[in-house]
Order: C-alpha cells, then sequence, then structure tokens
C-alpha cells in the first residue's frame, strides 16, 4: 500500500462536488481513528501533520513509516494521503517529501506574494520530481493552532491568480472567513469571493482549512463553491478530551490506559465518520 498524492483525488472531488476530509495526526491513535472510519465508510481520507507537531512526534521519516505500517497491518484499502499541513518552509517541506509523504503545504501566507511564489514555486518544482501534491496559501486563515494566534485577513482575488498560475499549484488554501480552532458566534464565510475565485481556477480545487464548528449547510456551499479538501482538526480534539474526561469522572481509579484511551478513539472515529458524510465522500474510494 502507497500513498496517493492530491493530484489523484481532489480533480475529481471537484468536478463531482464533493470533499475529501483532512484529520491531524496529534498521536498515531488519531491517524488510527480516522483510518478505521474512512475504512467504514469506504472514503478517501488525508491524514495529516502540522509542521509544528513533526518533531514531537518523532520526526518525517517515523511519521511516514509508521503510518504506511499502519494502512498495511489494518489492511486499509481506501486511498490514504499523508500530507504535511503549514510547512513553514521550502527545507522542510522538502523533508517531508524525502520521508515519503504523498502531499505538502507550503505556507507563505505571511511574506509578500513575491515571496510566497518564489518559495512555492521551488517546493513544487522538488515535490513534481517525486509525484508528491502541492498545496499554497494565500490571505491569513484566523484563529489558533499548535499555539500561534493569528487574525484573519481576506485572500485577494488577483493574487490567488497569479499564485495558482505562477507556481502551478495543485490546489489553493484561499483565506476567506474561516479560522483555526474554536469560532465565536457563527463563522461568515465570504461565499461571494469564494465563488469568484473556484471559477476563474477552473479545475483547481480550493482547501478549506479551519473546518471544525463550520455549519453543516455552510459546509456544503463551499463545497458547491469548490472546496474540495477540508480540514477538522478541533472538533476531534474536543470528542477526545471530553470522552476521555467522562470516563475518568466515571472510573476515578482506573488506571487501564488501553481503555481510556480506545474511549478517546472511538469519539474521534464517530466525528470522523459523521464529517465524511457531511463531505459527500462515502463510498468514493
Amino acid at each position: 500500500m502507497t500513498f496517493v498524492s492530491l493530484k489523484e483525488l481532489l480533480p475529481e472531488a471537484k468536478k463531482n462536488h464533493y470533499a475529501v476530509g483532512q484529520f491531524n495526526i496529534n498521536t498515531f491513535q488519531w491517524a488510527e481513528a480516522a483510518l478505521r472510519a474512512a475504512e467504514k465508510e469506504k472514503s478517501p481520507v488525508i491524514l495529516a501533520s502540522t509542521d509544528r507537531i513533526v518533531d514531537y512526534l518523532g520526526g518525517f521519516k517515523l511519521i511516514a513509516a509508521t503510518t504506511k505500517k499502519m494502512v498495511e497491518e489494518m489492511e486499509i484499502t481506501v486511498p490514504v494521503v499523508l500530507h504535511l499541513d503549514h510547512g513553514l518552509s521550502v527545507e522542510r517541506c522538502k523533508e517531508a517529501v524525502d520521508a515519503g509523504y504523498s502531499s505538502v503545504m507550503y505556507d507563505g501566507s505571511k511574506l509578500s506574494l513575491e515571496e510566497n511564489i518564489a518559495n512555492t514555486k521551488e517546493v513544487v518544482y522538488y515535490a513534481n520530481e517525486q509525484h508528491v501534491s502541492v498545496e499554497a496559501e494565500i490571505g491569513s486563515v484566523g484563529g489558533t493552532e499548535d499555539g500561534i494566534t493569528s487574525g484573519i485577513k481576506y485572500a485577494d482575488p488577483n493574487e490567488c491568480y497569479r499564485l495558482v498560475e505562477e507556481t502551478g499549484v495543485d490546489l489553493l488554501a484561499a483565506a476567506l472567513g474561516s479560522v483555526h480552532g474554536v469560532y465565536q458566534g457563527e463563522p461568515k464565510l465570504a461565499f461571494d469571493l469564494m465563488q469568484e475565485i473556484s471559477d476563474n481556477l477552473n479545475e483547481v480545487p480550493l482547501a478549506l482549512h479551519g473546518g471544525s464548528g463550520i455549519p453543516a449547510h455552510q459546509i456544503v456551499k463551499a463545497i458547491e463553491y469548490g472546496h474540495a479538501k477540508i480540514n477538522v482538526n478541533t472538533e476531534c480534539n474536543q470528542a477526545w478530551t471530553k470522552a476521555v474526561r467522562e470516563y475518568l469522572e466515571q472510573h476515578p481509579d482506573s488506571h487501564k490506559i488501553s481503555e481510556i484511551m480506545t474511549t478517546g478513539m472511538n469519539a474521534i472515529e464517530k466525528v470522523v465518520r459523521k464529517k465524511l458524510h457531511l463531505f459527500g465522500s462515502s463510498n468514493k474510494a
């Protein structure tokens, strides 16, 4: 079993108006729960490590080797993407490619447009040699991720077109009102900009970051307007924490680690299955 790239999944997803879910690897039990859910739903799935958690998990090579072995041992038959989320540098993206990741995201959103284009182009050139897909970001997705907090800066459509055209990326994360972490009130996604950008990018799909907590009707509309990849992390973490906390409250003297952790994994699996249904990717593998 080898990982597949987003090039193999997302054009069809955009064409047929469904999205493939990305779920973060916070520990390898998160990966196991997402794989289990995807297999039951017969859905493709994206497993992602954010750049800032890579070293905590043991490094790119360990993540790639362990995840690949899990896929084999669990006899997973659905397509699996191993993705680097928010790659912090060109060098880190190259490390991920060399380690066996099938997809990387270079996040140059905090740089000038010219620097973002130049660096993203370098990542694309390197990744293409290994048939690895590349995601780019423009604008600023707000909220907090891995301890870093930032405000929302909406993507400029003309900058989106330049970035895609001049770099040849496979998909674009355009900041259009979503945030990482927990929303304060109902999200306000810029659907007018979303439709305009998606229509002008033709076959290049959009990636929606901060997918946790967005109401179902807005998710469906975002998919209709060209989003073929949706990232979910906070809801999985909240479900795991809630389930483990409740178990420990009910069993205050328990030290059965396997039972405690399985309780949390089962909660993640329920969230992932629910999201795959919502995204329309069930039975698309």
